[in-house]
């Protein structure tokens, strides 16, 4: 896979993310996202320079090709706008990580069960997958200020939160701490689940 088909996929797969987080808020009773462009699919409006280009770029070269991450600029969403105020904000986070394990099943169940594929729409739609179910998986850990930390939130004790919340300012810290030296012990949940869709 080429660096350019691995930053396409990412791009278009962390927008789909980013637009279901708006879509879900929408929903709920929140139109912050949509006031503010941020409910579409057009790329122009979700790219981050760093999070979309650059970063993926350096950790694909870095790894060899080994792995690829990034992110698109997060949808704006006013929690206290939201029909339901103890998980409304739980609901929102998880709708990104569904709307990637929904993309990866689509695309895999084609890869699957559709004969005569040439190699390198194969290799593609196995990349459309892979980096899907990266992107799921991954954000659904529980580190602020990813979505699993949100997710997890409603379900702990008060003093728990609170403890959560305040860990938050340091939170990218560690994510990217994690991308570069914790990965690999979520790998074996993607291959599972990539073998497990895509029936290899």
């Amino acid at each position: 896979m080429s660096m350019i088909f691995a930053l396409i996929i990412i791009l278009f797969s962390a927008i789909i993310h980013e637009y279901m987080h708006g879509w879900m808020a929408d929903r709920l009773g929140d139109s912050t996202a949509r006031d503010q462009g941020r409910l579409t699919l057009n790329p122009a409006a979700h790219i981050d320079l760093w999070g979309s280009i650059l970063m993926p770029a350096l950790i694909f070269v870095g790894t060899s090709g080994a792995l690829i991450f990034g992110y698109a600029k997060p949808v704006p969403f006013n929690p206290y706008n939201l029909k339901d105020q103890k998980y409304g904000v739980a609901k929102v986070a998880v709708a990104g990580p569904l709307a990637n394990l929904i993309t990866a099943l689509f695309f895999g169940l084609f890869l699957r069960l559709v004969p005569g594929l040439s190699l390198v729409l194969a290799s593609f739609l196995a990349a459309i997958v892979q980096i899907n179910l990266v992107l799921m998986i991954f954000n659904l850990l529980p580190i602020p200020p990813l979505d699993g930390a949100k997710v997890l939130m409603p379900f702990l004790p008060y003093d728990w939160q609170m403890k959560l919340m305040q860990f938050e300012h340091y939170g990218f810290i560690f994510v990217l701490l994690f991308v570069f030296f914790g990965f690999s012990l979520i790998v074996p949940v993607i291959n599972f689940l990539f073998k497990l869709i895509v029936g290899v």
